[in-house]
């Protein structure tokens, strides 16, 4: 056995496979023959015969070769096989491959000298059980022969015979008839093998004369026996024979009829065919030629054999001369055309449950996949697997045996197990059920896509049973009666368990109630819900329907519209409006009424609705190409510019591709083709309003391959003339080495077999490596298998030249080496004087050391010529006769002394440049500080608020999340627990025993008051404590703001009155209470409404600005310094010299080689790969007021016609000492206005995956990017050294920057201090009178006391840390550098706030120099904000619990209070013992303490509990 030779691959191979559970098996030669029976998989080629386990392990395998002893007649022979190293002299050719379970056997026949059969053990081949000379079957290899198991029963036993419906008349034995019953065993009349009856008359059919025959498949049902085959006449016939299984052979024979097959309305080829499995009626699926060689469709047909009776008598075949007249030639018609595709050549039909499955195989090597419903409506197909090659799929096709769940075929040299269905790659419900696939459902209990049998004990959801739904939940809306309306919701699903039917709810609600008047009603699959017509505003109404299927929660979100409002002219747009709307269309309109038509199919009948006529496609450039797609194609046609896509869809209505249009001359116009499968599609143009137009298709082949590279070796400089041979050459768009990713030129001889272009040069002459070649193709990069070995130039040494009659033979010597030149590798030339020869190349004659190159110079007049001239690639080598170097050596030994005598000069004159070069040196950088100084002055007086071009939608965060970031900046899994949960949103969480009661026990004031006090007087008692429990105290009192200021107040009270905070200037300035840090958790409830209503869009201009203008200039990647910047410390002052860069970029759409319209984007030479991709998703998210879909993408810059890969790092990184730079765009050469496209690395995998630079840890040690490290290096490898830089210099880059944002800061601090409709916020006003009011009854005169307490209280702990920090406010990220850059405004804004002047200095920190100027101006603007909010009426305490109420609401059910409760218990089990001693001491009531002690005794008990 040798089976194991040849190996098991699994999910490898040739090809595009869909599912991730292939196998295959390679096999030593092409398949002749494939069956599948119990638990093997048996497979014939021209040599062996496999059999393999149904995993595809090989398991036994025989070799068909073996030694022929002839006997004295044909039939008298003997045939012994061998081995496959063992030599033989013939080779049996298998012809009819038959696994007969019955009797445990596989029956293999076919040809050694002529008939021969054997019979092997089914379960094991390697055991034969019988052999003999004879013919079953055809004896002509790959003829159209067929060979099935057939079953005769009668009353008393069952037979079971072979029936070979042979094509050829060949035979060595005496045989008639075209259609033989051939015995199995010993027992049936005339042994085994034998066509002999018990009855005198012929037991064979026969085939009416002049006729030809070619039989294509056969089985049987019950006692029916199918036959088809096709009738050569003028053309092919389809033929359809029926037998009846009787007590004999000659009685089954005799029982003929027969019919001819009609699809497409005329007569055509029978290609393949298919037994569809089950049902009441018969049905059969055959594929088809219709027309062209390539074109074939998929019909089904009806072939119940209850049509006529004896009186179909078949017009070609007959049984006996009688049947040869009479017959009645009806034919029968397909019950439905399925599919329509390209080199259809098998199909397979399974029955699950009401659907039947196709698999059909084509010429080209795809698998397809075709589910049609109980009506014979096909559904979309899809392609299981696809070859890259243009492999044909076998003819025969086989389902797993055991579970149904894979399918078996074979392609040229290997066989694979393919699974009907990958469900898994579904992730989602409604995924799983857009895949509309009826294997796959949705699994409620693994929350996956799987097969029903995998998904036991659970509700299974999957498909409907009729296949013209398109989407999962659908509704309807009807006017039923006066002023009522019903909305009727459909869910188009399967349920495996009906038990879950009986929990099948809905709930429909709007945003202000319920919506239904009576509730709605359910019953699977209908939702109903009555309500009045008053609801349904004229802009209107949005709904949201919950359905609850067993545990699967469907939420649909509706915007019911009223049907009449939909009017106008019957357009396409408006009929799709009004079925999207849930209306139906009806006599041109749309109304309420049931009637109308529900389905957009009947849209499809109008026009484009624009006043326009109608666009047309008259070619299509490229109309072939392979299934990776086409970049730049060319549409050409009329009426094209309204034209705003190109839409690509199969024959049925599925999945389409569309692909945005440019160039639109409104004769041309250019678009990207996506990727397809292999086959034909229509290609249809879009307008404005969704209708397409035009009919045109474009045809999908397979990729090019790449089979040989010759020669696959190169010289180092390159140019050297190589030829790829491989398949549809004619796709390639472009060819790149891997060690040097530009595009070669190249050319396509006529047939796409061979291209041949010249290799490129290497970056190092000396090194000897492999480079890969890669063919590049739309967006794909297909890497050749043999790579090119680069060599060493090669090295001539000498020539000599002999005359040879009129000839002069030149002889050139070379170097050895692994080049294996070649003479069309090289050209040389003679030269005489001036006048150069062609040389003729007669070879090359190699040895060890040296190679000799022999040429001729035909009718040289003169022997004598002084050098040659080597061409090979784009180098030239000269050669000259040895005479010439001795002569060369005595003219070098006379200039010695000359050379001596010039030195000593030349030295003197290096001497004088030497000294005049440093004066210049000292000049130039005299006027580099100049230029530097200059430059800061310019941008001083020049730079303008112009940042700010479209800033986008602010991406305010909502009030949950703001709040939490306020009360927990640390975040971390305490400021999660206390989110509430997205579930949970609905309906407030019911709080448990323990949580009720601590909560009622900290609404009592005297005992919560007591408990901080008590927290407060424990040292271990941190900061971070203290600031914990004021947070969850504020989470847990969020619904009663009323009591949380009441607890303030109190707390607030006390720290004032404390005899160390009486006149301390830093009572409020930090965190040494609880209380102040409730303090600023209370003003972020209280100033949420207005910091986003008056702050917020000042503070996220302010923000934006400070990135546009920091991106102005260069940004070092590795530090984050930058040249323009506010802080001193984040001042990039060796900046080096930079240029501006318009770039156009382009965004990949989908993973097919669309590109979007062009998107300019800004940035510098400077800039990094990973800076440039910051800019474009930044000026994409500015531009379209959303992020771009992922951030893990790749860039792509076009030169030279190809798209070169951007990398960080590279083989041409700038490398010094063990730091390596970053790669620039300067680096890369990219200019002014270049194009660079994007791509999803998820889409658009690299060929060389890198990650971040940044995710090593050693990042900043490994690598620099504007920064040089320190390292001893040569200052001529990094020319940006050799600029001297001062950083004083730079100092004015902060000033330019300060006026570039000025405006915005000015804006944001008098949004801040500023007072809408004349009055300051309420929380501001209430704190401000609080805090004065506490001064007067404490006595306290000093102003300045107040005012600091003021700003303590509200700027310093509240603006403060919303200004250095707004990502608590908007969804963004905060950089150092921007963190740097807020401080310095921060520090201007604390400086506004101060009482006295500052006396800056010389050596004054430039933080406090920078707004010196301005903060004289801010402090009177935040004195006459003081005396504002002072001289403001008091707020009444009824306005002000008013607002606090208003506030709760707002946010109520925002928080989870009983996770913040437990969190609190946890301070309070601490404390416990100092809590008690501090009520006692309080003299607080009994009846506290107990409560106290019933809520600890309610905690423990459930400590065993985890707390949920």
């Amino acid at each position: 056995m040798r089976a194991g030779l040849l190996g098991l691959l699994f999910a490898v191979g040739l090809g595009r496979g869909l599912c991730q559970q292939d196998a295959v098996f390679e096999l030593d030669g092409r398949v002749r023959h494939l069956a599948v029976a119990n638990s093997s998989v048996y497979v014939v080629t021209e040599t062996r015969l496999y059999q393999l386990g149904l995993d595809l392990a090989p398991f036994q395998s025989q070799c068909l070769r073996g030694v022929l002893q002839k006997g004295d007649q044909i039939y008298n022979f003997t045939f012994n096989k061998v081995a496959q190293w063992e030599d033989g002299n013939a080779t049996f050719a298998v012809n009819t491959l038959i696994p007969f379970p019955g009797n445990g056997t596989l029956i293999v026949c076919g040809v050694v000298e002529c008939g021969y059969c054997e019979l092997l053990n089914l379960t094991d081949i390697s055991k034969p059980v019988y052999s003999e000379a004879v013919e079953v079957g055809s004896l002509v290899p790959n003829d159209a022969s067929v060979g099935f198991l057939v079953n005769a029963v009668t009353h008393e036993s069952s037979q079971w015979y072979i029936l070979a419906a042979i094509q050829s008349n060949k035979t060595c034995f005496t045989r008639e008839g075209s259609v033989l019953l051939q015995n199995t065993n010993d027992q049936q009349t005339g042994l085994i093998f034998s066509v002999s009856s018990q009855n005198t008359a012929r037991p064979f059919i026969m085939i009416r004369p002049h006729r030809s025959v070619e039989f294509v498949h056969g089985f049987q049902i019950g006692a029916t026996i199918y036959l088809f085959a096709n009738v050569l006449e003028k053309r092919a016939t389809a033929r359809l024979v029926w037998l009846e299984s009787r007590q004999s052979k000659v009685a089954t024979l005799g029982s003929l009829r027969g019919v001819t097959l009609r699809c497409c309305a005329q007569d055509h080829k029978l290609l393949a065919s298919a037994q569809v499995p089950g049902g009441s009626s018969v049905l059969w699926a055959g594929v088809f030629g219709t027309g062209g060689p390539s074109d074939t469709v998929l019909a089904i047909f009806d072939i119940s054999p209850v049509r006529g009776g004896a009186s179909d008598k078949d017009p070609d075949f007959y049984f006996t001369d009688k049947d040869l007249k009479g017959f009645i030639h009806t034919p029968l018609e397909a019950e439905r055309v399925l599919l329509r595709r390209r080199f259809m050549t098998s199909v397979l039909a399974v029955r699950h449950k009401s659907w039947i499955v196709f698999f059909a195989g084509t010429g080209d090597g795809q698998v397809i996949k075709l589910p049609v419903d109980s009506a014979y409506r096909p559904m979309c197909t899809t392609v299981l697997y696809e070859t890259e090659l243009d492999w044909a799929v076998f003819h025969k096709m086989y389902l797993d045996p055991v579970d149904g769940k894979y399918v078996y075929v074979a392609l040229e040299k290997q066989v694979r197990r393919i699974p009907v269905s990958d469900c898994n790659t579904h992730k989602s419900l409604q995924a799983c059920w857009s895949a509309q696939d009826p294997y796959c459902g949705w699994c409620d209990s693994k929350q996956s896509c799987t097969f029903e049998e995998d998904c036991s004990d659970s509700l299974w959801l999957s498909i409907p049973e009729d296949s013209s739904q398109q989407k999962m939940v659908s509704y309807q809306i009807q006017q039923v009666g006066s002023g009522q309306l019903t909305l009727t919701m459909n869910t188009h699903l399967t349920v495996g368990t009906k038990e879950v039917l009986t929990s099948f709810t809905c709930e429909f609600s709007v945003s202000s109630d319920d919506l239904c008047d009576l509730g709605p009603t359910s019953k699977f699959p209908f939702c109903t819900c009555l309500f009045n017509s008053s609801k349904l505003p004229a802009e209107g109404l949005h709904v949201t329907v919950n359905i609850t299927l067993g545990g699967v929660p469907l939420t649909e979100q509706l915007k019911l519209t009223n049907c009449s409002s939909i009017a106008g002219p019957p357009t396409y747009f408006l009929c799709q409006r009004c079925i999207t709307a849930g209306c139906g269309w009806n006599n041109n309109m749309c109304s309420w009424t049931h009637t109308g038509l529900m389905n957009d199919s009947v849209c499809q009948t109008f026009g484009p609705g624009l006043e326009t006529s109608m666009p047309e496609i008259s070619s299509i450039t490229p109309s072939v190409l392979s299934f990776h797609g086409k970049n730049h194609a060319v549409i050409k046609g009329r009426n094209l510019s309204p034209v705003t896509k190109v839409r690509l869809q199969r024959d049925m209505a599925c999945s389409s591709k569309e692909s945005p249009v440019w160039n639109n001359t409104g004769m041309s116009l250019m678009f990207n083709i996506s990727s397809g499968d292999k086959g034909s599609v229509k290609v249809c143009l879009v307008l404005p309003d969704g209708s397409c137009h035009g009919n045109a298709s474009i045809s999908y082949r397979s990729s090019p391959t790449c089979l040989s590279i010759f020669p696959s070796t190169t010289w180092a400089s390159g140019k050297r003339k190589t030829t790829i041979t491989g398949t549809h050459l004619e796709f390639v768009e472009g060819l790149v080495h891997s060690h040097k990713p530009r595009q070669i030129n190249y050319q396509i001889n006529g047939n796409s077999t061979t291209l041949i272009f010249a290799t490129s040069s290497a970056d190092n002459s000396n090194n000897i490596f492999n480079s890969s070649v890669s063919l590049l193709v739309a967006n794909k990069s297909l890497a050749c298998s043999t790579p090119i070995s680069y060599q060493p130039d090669p090295i001539f040494t000498s020539f000599t030249s002999t005359r040879t009659g009129n000839d002069l033979r030149i002889t050139i010597e070379k170097t050895a080496d692994k080049l294996g030149l070649t003479t069309r590798d090289l050209t040389v030339q003679g030269f005489q004087g001036e006048k150069s020869y062609k040389c003729i190349m007669e070879g090359i004659e190699k040895s060890n050391s040296t190679d000799a190159i022999i040429c001729e110079i035909r009718n040289m007049p003169d022997a004598q010529i002084h050098s040659v001239k080597i061409h090979f690639g784009e180098e030239t080598v000269v050669l000259r006769p040895p005479g010439d170097s001795h002569l060369l050596l005595l003219i070098v030994i006379l200039l010695i002394p000359c050379i001596i005598v010039a030195g000593v000069f030349f030295y003197c004159r290096q001497q004088k440049k030497l000294t005049d070069q440093m004066n210049k040196r000292i000049e130039d950088l005299e006027l580099d500080i100049r230029n530097d100084i200059r430059q800061g002055f310019v941008d001083m007086q020049t730079e303008k608020a112009d940042l700010m071009e479209n800033i986008g939608v602010i991406p305010f965060l909502d009030y949950k999340h703001f709040a939490s970031r306020t009360f927990f900046p640390e975040g971390g899994s305490l400021m999660a627990s206390c989110l509430m949960d997205i579930s949970q949103d609905v309906v407030k969480v019911q709080q448990d025993e323990r949580c009720q009661a601590l909560s009622k026990l900290i609404h009592n004031q005297r005992f919560l008051t007591s408990m901080v006090h008590a927290l407060e007087e424990q040292k271990n008692f941190t900061i971070s404590d203290k600031c914990t429990v004021a947070s969850l105290l504020t989470v847990a009192l969020h619904g009663d703001l009323v009591y949380l200021t009441q607890v303030m107040e109190e707390l607030l009270g006390a720290l004032m009155e404390h005899p160390s905070n009486t006149q301390s200037k830093l009572m409020l300035r930090s965190t040494k209470s609880v209380v102040e840090k409730l303090l600023p958790n209370w003003m972020s409830i209280c100033l949420y409404g207005f910091l986003r209503e008056s702050v917020g869009q000042h503070l996220f201009l302010l923000v934006s600005a400070l990135k546009q203008q920091i991106a102005k200039g260069p940004v070092d990647c590795v530090t984050e310094k930058a040249l323009y910047t506010l802080s001193e410390d984040w001042l990039l002052w060796q900046a080096p010299d930079f240029t501006s860069l318009k770039l156009k970029v382009l965004f990949a759409v989908g993973s097919d080689g669309e590109v979007s319209e062009p998107l300019e984007v800004s940035a510098l030479s400077c800039d990094t790969v990973e800076q440039l991709q910051e800019k474009i998703l930044s000026t994409f998210k500015a531009k379209f007021g959303f992020s771009y879909n992922t951030r893990d993408i790749r860039l792509e810059f076009h030169r030279d016609g190809t798209f070169v890969p951007l990398e960080e790092v590279d083989r041409s990184s700038v490398v010094l000492g063990a730091a390596t730079m970053l790669n620039t765009l300067k680096h890369y050469e990219v200019p002014d206005g270049a194009s660079i496209k994007v791509l999803s690395k998820r889409t658009h995998p690299p060929l060389s995956p890198q990650g971040s630079m940044k995710d090593d840890q050693d990042f900043e040690v490994k690598y620099f990017h504007l920064i040089d490290p320190s390292v001893d290096e040569d200052q001529s490898k990094n020319l940006e050294k050799k600029k001297f830089k001062l950083k004083e210099v730079h100092l004015t880059k902060l000033l330019s920057t300060k006026v570039a944002v000025h405006s915005f800061v000015k804006n944001l601090f008098q949004a801040i201090w500023g007072t809408p409709h004349s009055r300051a916020p309420h929380a501001i006003k209430y704190l401000f009178d609080f805090l004065d009011t506490q001064a007067e009854n404490m006595k306290l005169t000093d102003p300045d006391l107040i005012h600091i307490w003021k700003t303590n209280s509200l700027s310093l702990r509240f603006w403060v840390n919303i200004l250095k920090n707004p990502q608590f406010v908007f969804d963004m990220e905060k950089t150092p550098h921007l963190d740097g850059c807020l401080s310095v405004i921060a520090q201007a804004f604390m400086d506004s706030f101060c009482l006295g002047e500052m006396q800056l200095g010389q050596y004054a920190p430039t933080n406090k120099l920078l707004y010196a100027k301005d903060v004289p101006q801010f402090r009177q603007e935040v004195r006459a904000y003081y005396k504002q909010v002072r001289d403001q009426p008091p707020i009444s305490s009824s306005e002000f619990k008013e607002f606090l109420l208003e506030e709760s609401k707002k946010h109520d059910n925002e928080f989870n209070e009983s996770a913040a409760l437990r969190e609190l218990y946890k301070y309070i089990q601490r404390y416990y013992t100092e809590i008690q001693q501090k009520l006692d001491q309080d003299g607080a009531p009994a009846e506290m303490k107990e409560q106290l002690a019933y809520i600890k005794n309610l905690f423990d008990d459930m400590k065993s509990c985890s707390w949920n």
